[in-house]
């Protein structure tokens, strides 16, 4: 009796134990499978919609641009780059400029106003934006102290300040990426005066692509500031760059008051007259058009990237305010 009824446990035994195989098995064929179908999956997660910026009604896309790119595929493994817009600069009054006119991307070209006089006067930064941001941080610090020290604005003068005229730039990038607008255009080789979409790279900034432009005054914020020299009488203008080159009067070849205008402006400033000559070739300038509108006109150049200079510049706008013929 006992040796059949061994037969039929080892029976049992055997059918547990296939069991139990045949359960094994599965759970290795569904995580084959699970592994298998990964690549899918995050093949599948690439066709959801990716959340992106919208751009301004404004904008408008220029096809001629080599920068301009009309499509863009995205990567689903890639991180979003935001641009932000800088913090809108306020005075403590909310006192609000004059907008002239928008740039590529539909941001604002502000302009700041003192004084009541008929002797017009002007103050232009941030052409390259972010690149020479600390030409924006100037003019600001100039806004706020002559906002608070009116006085210092003669009775018969009125000075504009246009505090950032590339902001496209200045949201873009602190640093070479950030000179250029939108379309990828240097805004200070954009003006009518002496232009050339492309030139000699010898002695010339070259850390980035950069065009004059599709043509002359082919760009919103050029417009703008031509608009705005067009229905004004300015008088004298100092466009800030940086850096350390010196100041370089306006014209071609330099005129004549405009270069002594520079040397007076290097004299209160310290800043180099004549300028450092690198061998480059400057072609629409936004100096050159001023002074073809009738103003004596320099480029003038902090010395750093960092600095404002702010002490040395208040003696520039002296100089600037005072300006006779």
């Amino acid at each position: 009796m006992s040796a059949p009824r061994r037969r039929k446990e080892s029976i049992w035994v055997t059918f547990a134990w296939t069991l139990n195989l045949i359960g094994l098995g599965g759970i290795a064929l569904v995580a084959i499978a699970y592994l298998a179908l990964q690549p899918v999956s995050a093949a599948s997660r690439g066709s959801q919609p990716i959340s992106t910026s919208a751009l301004p009604a404004t904008y408008t896309p220029d096809p001629n641009s080599p920068f301009y790119l009309p499509t863009v595929t995205a990567n689903p493994l890639s991180t979003l780059i935001v641009v932000q817009t800088p913090t809108p600069f306020v005075l403590a009054g909310g006192i609000r400029p004059s907008i002239i006119g928008y740039s590529v991307s539909g941001r604002p070209i502000e302009v700041y106003t003192f004084g009541n006089g008929e002797r017009q006067r002007m103050i232009v930064a941030g052409i390259h934006g972010g690149y020479e941001w600390n030409t924006i941080a100037l003019a600001d610090e100039l806004i706020t102290y002559i906002y608070e020290n009116p006085n210092i604005i003669p009775s018969d003068v009125k000075l504009y300040i246009l505090r950032n005229l590339n902001p496209d730039g200045d949201a873009r990038d602190k640093g070479y990426d950030g000179r250029v607008n939108d379309h990828g255009v240097d805004l200070n080789r954009n003006f009518p005066i002496n232009w050339a979409a492309e030139w000699d790279r010898d002695g010339c900034w070259d850390y980035g692509p950069t065009t004059g432009g599709t043509g002359p005054g082919s760009e919103p914020e050029t417009r703008a500031l031509m608009g705005f020299l067009q229905t004004h009488k300015i008088e004298a203008l100092i466009s800030y760059h940086s850096a350390a080159l010196g100041v370089f009067p306006g014209g071609e070849p330099w005129e004549k008051n405009s270069i002594q205008f520079a040397k007076d402006l290097a004299d209160v400033t310290d800043y180099s007259f004549p300028p450092l000559d690198t061998g480059c070739i400057f072609t629409g300038t936004l100096a050159d058009y001023a002074v073809e509108r009738g103003a004596v006109a320099v480029d003038m150049e902090l010395s750093t990237h960092t600095k404002t200079d702010f002490k040395r510049n208040l003696k520039a706008v002296d100089v600037l305010l005072k300006w006779d013929k």
